[in-house]
């Protein structure tokens, strides 16, 4: 994949119009994976607004917060546009609970990524097979971790481009598209948690923490992903 011709080809271009030459560039196999927070609801909005050909998707863990349902069902209200659904498989959800309850994950670092595997990784692959390009909410701020991705960059793992259109924005000028379009956003944003997972991976974060401290908060920042983004 030619990603300097890409690179290119959306030089100088703003979030929106970029999207619309990825889907041009990638007709029919091009998805946008939403978790409904800010950076995805602008996203989304962009995506709605301009009935861009990029199908839109969220990966249902079946521990989200309510305030995650809640602003899901908002956005369907308001665009009338279908966000499909990819849940874990059940059976290795019963599995897992079985052999090691509802909250293993607190007990190390193998048992957490082996969760989000069941209930993140495996959906996803499902969600992006036979895909060419990825669209992802990613800001380089977010994280260490993020600054030093490529966008757009050359995924190994699922053999298909991801782009970041938001990669270079702050997180004021994403809470600024959101005023001034009134998109629906979840309000635990206002309630101090940045980034919002599921709800017992997920806390608030105190004054002067980084943007994903509130994301499992017992780890070390250097690990924590959950296999999506690697």
């Amino acid at each position: 994949m030619d990603l300097s011709g890409l690179k290119k080809k959306i030089e100088g271009l703003s979030a929106e119009e970029a999207l619309g030459a990825f889907a041009e560039e990638f007709p029919g196999k091009i998805v946008f994976s939403t978790s409904f927070g800010w950076e995805d609801q602008v996203i989304t909005h962009m995506i709605f607004k301009n009935d861009l050909p990029i199908r839109v998707f969220t990966l249902d863990t079946g521990r989200m917060f309510n305030e995650t349902y809640h602003v899901w069902n908002r956005t369907i209200d308001r665009y009338k546009k279908p966000i499909e659904v990819y849940s874990p498989q059940a059976a290795d959800v019963e599995k897992l609970m079985t052999e090691k309850g509802p909250y293993s994950f607190y007990e190390s670092i193998e048992n957490r990524k082996e969760c989000c595997a069941i209930r993140k990784v495996e959906p996803l692959n499902r969600a992006l097979k036979g895909q060419q390009c990825w669209i992802t909410g990613i800001r380089g701020e977010q994280s260490a971790n993020r600054t030093t991705m490529e966008n757009p960059e050359w995924d190994a793992g699922h053999e298909l481009v991801k782009y970041h259109p938001l990669f270079s924005w702050t997180l004021e000028e994403v809470k600024e598209y959101v005023r001034r379009f009134n998109i629906p956003y979840n309000p635990l944003h206002d309630k101090g948690f940045p980034s919002i997972g599921c709800q017992p991976c997920t806390r608030a974060v105190l004054e002067g923490e980084d943007f994903r401290a509130g994301r499992w908060w017992w780890e070390h920042a250097s690990r924590k992903e959950c296999g999506l983004h690697v």
